[in-house]
């Protein structure tokens, strides 16, 4: 029975006890306690304690019901901070939330011990915030771009760096973009993006931002491979010359470059190029003599040699004898 039936029920009971008694006495009644004395209808005398009753049983009433609606109001809170419990594991995040009932506390201690993940199966339930944060994250594992905003990803994690993959195949030019303001994204952020530029856009775009990142083996390989594609609107010598230097090259390195580059630049470049790597790091020295070679320059190549000893650049003086005999080998089947 609710309060509200009980109070309606219990004023009728009230109001037909009274109606009996003062039907069937209607004089008054004297109660006297050693000097005090009170006279009253009759009729009081028998509502009054049913109304003291009445009052303390709807204060009764009131006090257990405000304990039990807390407690409810408890446990609804507690379900709905348990959903976002999940949702914050699934979107990978670590957000703390205050649990009232001992219950859903010790739920989500046992939660937090888990990872969970979202499975390829059909996902249902009667949260529609749930349903919207599942959904989501399968788009996103599918290959899909969700607004950031909508997700509250963590920039940190997987899930967020999945995403800004998925932002950056949707749209090129995000990739840009990431690569203008490196220093915002972590490390493989940046590494799919300038693959990304590298692959999608021209050199003459490509060097307006390469400088922004720091530049590894992998990278610079990917950058010179663009380069011979386009040799016009290419890297300068300086440029090449910055970027080689910068990551210490090797023999072999500078070898390979020479190697990339002999079929795209002409030779008077290719020459100057490596006649300047040559002057400023003694490790290009054999790539210049590869290029003196490919160029057929041999007298300069037979020049530059008598400055050493006999026992250095072994493959370059074979070469030399070999076309002294009449032989001919390639280079590239002697050196390194």
């Amino acid at each position: 029975m609710g309060l509200k039936k009980y109070i309606g029920f219990s004023l009728l009971l009230i109001i037909a006890v009274g109606l009996y008694v003062y039907s069937i006495e209607n004089g008054d009644y004297r109660l006297s306690f050693l000097d005090f004395s009170l006279l009253l209808p009759t009729v009081i005398w028998i509502l009054v304690p049913l109304v003291v009753l009445f009052i303390f049983s709807v204060l009764h009433l009131l006090f257990y019901g405000s304990i039990n609606y807390c407690k409810n109001r408890s446990y609804i809170k507690d379900e709905e901070a348990i959903i976002d419990v999940l949702k914050s594991m699934l979107l990978q995040k670590n957000e703390k939330k205050r649990l009232k009932t001992p219950g859903f506390k010790n739920l989500s201690s046992i939660l937090k011990q888990f990872k969970l993940e979202v499975g390829d199966s059909t996902f249902t339930s009667t949260n529609e915030g749930l349903n919207l944060v599942v959904s989501q994250i399968k788009d996103i594992k599918a290959g899909k771009y969700v607004n950031e905003k909508t997700l509250k990803l963590d920039p940190n994690s997987e899930l967020a760096k999945q995403n800004l993959i998925n932002k950056m195949n949707e749209q090129p030019d995000f990739s840009l973009d990431i690569l203008k303001k490196s220093t915002n994204y972590s490390t493989d952020i940046v590494n799919v993006a300038f693959d990304n530029v590298v692959e999608n856009k021209t050199m003459t775009t490509i060097k307006k931002v390469y400088n922004n990142i720091k530049l590894d083996r992998e990278k610079a390989y990917k950058l010179f491979l663009k380069d011979i594609e386009n040799i016009e609107f290419g890297l300068t010598k300086e440029e090449i010359l910055k970027i080689t230097k910068s990551l210490n090259y090797t023999q072999e390195e500078y070898v390979n470059l020479a190697r990339l580059y002999k079929e795209v630049l002409s030779p008077d470049k290719l020459l100057e190029l490596f006649e300047t790597l040559s002057n400023e790091n003694d490790e290009a020295t054999t790539a210049y003599f590869y290029v003196l070679c490919e160029l057929e320059m041999i007298e300069k190549l037979r020049d530059l040699l008598s400055g050493y000893e006999d026992n250095e650049m072994v493959p370059f003086r074979a070469i030399l004898d070999l076309k002294e005999a009449g032989k001919h080998y390639s280079l590239d089947d002697i050196i390194i």
